[in-house]
């Protein structure tokens, strides 16, 4: 998961309003924010930065240029059922993919990934063994 960069949002309008308290951690995390019309609209509404970039449908330069460029570090999107919307998020997981882009499509889902990234962000994270996890003290005090 990426520690700072650029988030990539674009959410049906039923789930704009559970976003909100996801982009304000991302962006009190340093994050920028980029989303396309309608919840770019939504949280600026509610006091956030947010960039605008176009839909797929919209034109270029859209957001899977964006990815192509390298720009996007992380992804949350929720589509509607419609035949361009459910397209358009193919297209985009897949090059989020390709580009090894951390990318969710739940809620639910993204929360978890921005409370990971807190914990990645509050502390180092230290690598061991399995073993040294179980290792049994016993055996320890009989060397000693």
């Amino acid at each position: 998961l990426p520690r700072s960069g650029r988030v990539f949002l674009s959410v049906k309008d039923a789930d704009k309003t559970a976003l909100l308290p996801l982009a304000k951690d991302l962006q009190n995390m340093d994050f920028e924010l980029v989303a396309t019309g309608g919840t770019a609209r939504f949280l600026k509404e509610q006091g956030l930065e947010v960039t605008r970039v176009n839909k797929v449908m919209e034109g270029q330069p859209h957001i899977l240029d964006e990815i192509i460029n390298g720009n996007i570090d992380l992804m949350i999107n929720t589509t509607t059922k419609s035949a361009q919307a459910v397209a358009d998020s193919t297209n985009i997981r897949r090059m989020a993919m390709m580009n090894k882009i951390p990318y969710y499509t739940l809620l639910t889902a993204a929360n978890a990934g921005v409370q990971a990234i807190r914990a990645l962000k509050a502390r180092e994270i230290e690598v061991a063994p399995l073993q040294d996890y179980f290792k049994d003290d016993t055996q320890d005090e009989a060397a000693a």
